[in-house]
């Protein structure tokens, strides 16, 4: 008598994750590819001047001698530091209140109505106070950042908590779980994919006040840079700034999607 042997999968299905990236990876560059080449073609044409649309070369070379002249790293650099220590700020503290407002009817009653109004202020209206506050340093400009960044998470999680199912939680209390345990093991993976969300835009958020915080008060960074360059006449360098925060912004945003695989590993 002879044992048959169990089926085994296709060696194909091992790659599946690898090509479905590669695809990925290819369909998002069609579309700015396209406009690549629609811009080459505008400028190549002269149908608009260059002071007003600069040729893709001339926004590289303008790359290259900033880099040549030690000026472009230290601009990129400061932009992301200010980034980052304003988002790590916002969105602890929105993760924060977040978790009171959405968990605790009384923090709701005494904090929902407040934040709610604050996130109407618009972006420019805080720098002002800020400046008077804590003068035009690094600061200030971390602290508009962190503005930016708290309100996202902060929305995202508190009604997120607000809707986690009833009668989830309190099974999960039936069997001896409370405070920071129901918190841990219950409520916090079923708002995973809100808080996901909600540090992506907190992230978005905090670029966007960036270039506020530098446009108004730096003398380094891809706000000031944009800033310099409308003051000069440089087109070729606003496009320049431009393309860098759309870049650097995919990146940092890239990182969020590494940090909620591992959360989904993790907590999910």
């Amino acid at each position: 008598m002879t044992n048959a042997s169990a089926p085994t999968l296709p060696a194909r299905r091992t790659r599946a994750p690898r090509s479905r990236t590669l695809t990925v990876v290819l369909g998002g560059a069609v579309l700015p590819l396209i406009l690549l080449a629609a811009w080459q073609t505008i400028a190549s044409l002269g149908i608009m001047p260059t002071s007003q649309l600069p040729s893709p070369a001339m926004v590289w070379n303008a790359g290259v001698d900033l880099a040549q002249r030690g000026l472009l790293l230290p601009n990129i650099g400061i932009s992301v530091q200010r980034v980052f220590l304003g988002f790590a700020f916002g969105a602890a503290a929105g993760l924060f209140l977040g978790a009171i407002v959405g968990l605790s009817r009384f923090g709701d009653i005494l904090l929902a109505p407040t934040l709610g109004a604050l996130r109407t202020v618009p972006s420019l209206a805080w720098v002002p106070l800020l400046i008077i506050w804590l003068k035009y340093g690094e600061v200030s400009k971390v602290t508009l950042i962190a503005i930016g960044a708290f309100f996202p998470v902060y929305t995202t999680v508190s009604a997120a908590l607000r809707h986690v199912d009833k009668n989830l939680v309190e099974a999960a209390r039936a069997f001896g779980l409370n405070g920071f345990a129901l918190f841990r093991t219950v409520q916090l993976p079923a708002v995973l994919p809100s808080v996901i969300s909600g540090l992506r835009l907190a992230l978005a958020q905090a670029w966007l006040f960036l270039v506020a915080a530098e446009l108004l008060a730096a003398s380094m960074g891809l706000g000031w840079l944009l800033s310099d360059s409308q003051n000069n006449g440089r087109t070729d360098r606003i496009f320049l700034a431009i393309l860098l925060l759309a870049i650097i912004g995919k990146l940092s945003d890239a990182l969020i999607g590494l940090f909620a695989r591992w959360a989904n590993k993790r907590w999910a």
